[in-house]
């Protein structure tokens, strides 16, 4: 086994050293400061599996080399075995390179104040560390107008619906899907106005398979009673196929659907229904929920039949990062966004530059949830070796999950 010593003027590059020479795997030991600026002992991950196959092979308690017992005596008790050691060895190394990944962040918040200062605004605006990171990972160095040219490159990445792809210009029969009190009957009734508009209530129908919620129908019923447009209820795919065939000749038929959670088993009972009957879907998203809540939604909602998305609620959600973020890696086509509860009015055509100057602005008010410049190290430390700068793109960091992004085929337009 050859522990490696490695001395550099600031923890960053040593950092780099380690993973030239030993690869992203590599165990860090220890860390202290020096004259000639950072000392780190580093193990290479060779040497662990080594160490770990020789004692699944053996059926004693081989001694360990005596430099590894140095490194660990203040640790583990003399008479531990080497699985306590491997286990001890392995604790050291995560607080050892969070110490070190913190110590690394603060050195980029001297060193390029604007970028950190970037990145912190995203994630307070509810972006992902995920797009954050390849964001700030590509951003040109010494770039002063960073804001502008995230608003660029979040603007040539959003997909929003043309005149041409309007659900109401082209007509057809969609499902507005989502996860309860995401808007979905409001959202009906305000697309089937502007059709009504357009087209003449004659040409417009709407139907709800929401028998499960009192009052459901009887409220979508009230809408087609204002516009002047039939309503109808379905409890199957049989029904479902025979009312659409009897609506054939409208230009838009609307469907409101169940509102459940994104885990109930009937999502994929109703997506069953809508496939075997060939409707079209679009997605509700509620701009006040999380990005975790918004993924796992995304995740299991999602289809080929999913058309695109409409962002609700903006009216009330204070940062609109998450569903910005959302809608760019999962390539949304975003066709309205609304932001009221009044019918037609708060329904719009998705507005890229409102929407990002206000996912982008600078914070107002702090809250319980804002990440200080202090906290930032720490937090970003958290995300382990990988979190830690690097030398990829203009000399930012390089962040836990941009491998994970690779793999998944997904690329973007810079």
């Amino acid at each position: 086994m050859s522990v490696r010593k490695f001395i550099a003027p600031t923890a960053r590059q040593a950092l780099r050293e380690i993973r030239n020479e030993l690869g992203e795997d590599a165990v860090i030991l220890s860390n202290r400061s020096t004259e000639q600026g950072v000392e780190i002992l580093a193990l290479g991950n060779e040497d662990i599996a080594r160490m770990t196959g020789k004692f699944a092979a053996s059926t004693g308690r081989p001694a360990m080399p005596e430099v590894q017992a140095q490194l660990v005596k203040t640790v583990v008790p003399p008479t531990a075995g080497n699985e306590d050691i491997l286990g001890e060895i392995k604790s050291m190394h995560s607080m050892l390179q969070q110490q070190i990944s913190a110590m690394s962040w603060n050195d980029v918040q001297r060193a390029d104040p604007q970028r950190a200062g970037l990145l912190r605004r995203m994630l307070n605006a509810g972006f992902s560390a995920l797009l954050a990171g390849q964001l700030m990972d590509k951003m040109p160095p010494g770039k002063e107008q960073g804001e502008s040219w995230i608003k660029q490159v979040l603007k040539r990445n959003l997909r929003v619906a043309g005149e041409s792809d309007d659900i109401v210009t082209q007509g057809g029969v969609y499902a507005l899907i989502g996860p309860t009190g995401v808007g979905k009957t409001t959202t009906t009734a305000k697309l089937a106005a502007r059709a009504v508009v357009r087209y003449g209530a004659d040409k417009v129908a709407l139907l709800t398979t929401d028998s499960y919620r009192i009052g459901a129908y009887e409220q979508l019923k009230i809408y087609g009673k204002i516009l002047g447009v039939a309503v109808h209820a379905v409890k199957d795919t049989d029904d479902l196929r025979l009312t659409l065939s009897a609506l054939r000749h409208k230009h838009l038929v609307l469907i409101d659907t169940v509102g459940m959670g994104q885990r109930d088993e009937r999502v994929a009972d109703q997506n069953e229904m809508f496939d075997a009957a060939g409707v079209k879907r679009l997605l509700l998203l509620n701009s006040t929920s999380s990005g975790d809540t918004l993924e796992d939604v995304v995740r299991m909602y999602h289809s080929k039949q999913v058309t695109g998305c409409i962002a609700t609620k903006l009216d009330e959600a204070v940062n609109l990062g998450a569903v910005l973020d959302v809608a760019v890696r999962h390539r949304l086509v975003m066709h309205y966004m609304a932001n009221g509860q009044r019918v037609p009015e708060d329904l719009h055509p998705a507005n890229l530059d409102y929407l990002l100057h206000r996912a982008i602005k600078p914070a107002g008010q702090m809250t319980a949830f804002t990440i200080h410049e202090l906290d930032f190290p720490i937090l970003m430390a958290g995300g382990g070796a990988n979190s830690a700068p690097s030398s990829a793109g203009g000399g930012s960091p390089a962040f836990a999950g941009k491998s994970a992004m690779a793999e998944s085929g997904v690329g973007y337009a810079f």
